[in-house]
């Protein structure tokens, strides 16, 4: 019998992917059930970063996805792109689209959602809708299809709240299908059906737009 590993510890055997190479940054795609960087514990020092640094030592992080979410990330070749890069993100200058999987379908099929989200201090790590102390939390998403055991939407958060797309749509009722934090019946799926689809971004050298893409894999 496999035991799974609690969450937060990377346990896939999936490789990362190389989508781009450029002398500034790469652009790579992270499997599902890894995390970004390094945790605190010695049991989650396997990640994301020390593993494209195994073959790219100069590799920096810049923006992270959750543990359980697949898809794309840019990564910094040397500290001029890096602050570069992280400025873009701090400034709103990127455009970033998911794809998701709900159990039904969104009415209307298309909108904005504009409700804060703060931390769940009670049911750590999960955050929640806060009106009162919440942070200003924006997405917009839009229905693509809808097939008997699901829903699939494209979500373009506006800002960039730790776990915005999750708790966003947990509060219209529908939270993504297999995720272990916010879905109540999420063992009927073997991964949270969330992936970083698209990822766009100004050169940091040239300030020309870069426009990458990975298809879901669901």
């Amino acid at each position: 019998m496999t035991t799974r590993q609690p969450p937060g510890v990377t346990d896939t055997c999936e490789p990362w992917l190389l989508c781009a190479e450029q002398r500034d940054f790469l652009v790579v795609g992270k499997p599902t059930r890894m995390l970004s960087v390094p945790g605190k514990e010695a049991h989650k020092q396997d990640c994301l970063i020390t593993r494209v640094q195994q073959e790219f030592p100069e590799a920096r992080i810049v923006h992270r996805l959750d543990w359980d979410t697949s898809g794309l990330l840019v990564l910094a070749r040397n500290a001029r792109a890096h602050s570069l890069l992280s400025q873009a993100f701090q400034n709103r200058k990127t455009q970033k689209r998911y794809i998701a999987r709900i159990d039904e379908p969104l009415a209307p099929a298309e909108g904005n959602i504009d409700r804060p989200i703060g931390p769940d201090l009670d049911r750590r790590p999960r955050y929640r809708i806060d009106p009162e102390h919440g942070r200003p939390s924006q997405t917009r998403y839009r229905t693509l299809d809808t097939q008997p055991d699901f829903t699939r939407i494209a979500l373009e958060p506006i800002t960039g709240r730790s776990h915005q797309l999750r708790v966003h749509l947990l509060s219209l009722g529908r939270p993504i299908q297999g995720d272990s934090l916010y879905h109540p019946e999420h063992a009927r799926h073997d991964r949270l059906m969330l992936h970083a689809e698209q990822l766009g971004f100004p050169d940091p050298e040239t300030g020309i737009w870069q426009q990458y893409e990975l298809p879901a894999p669901f």
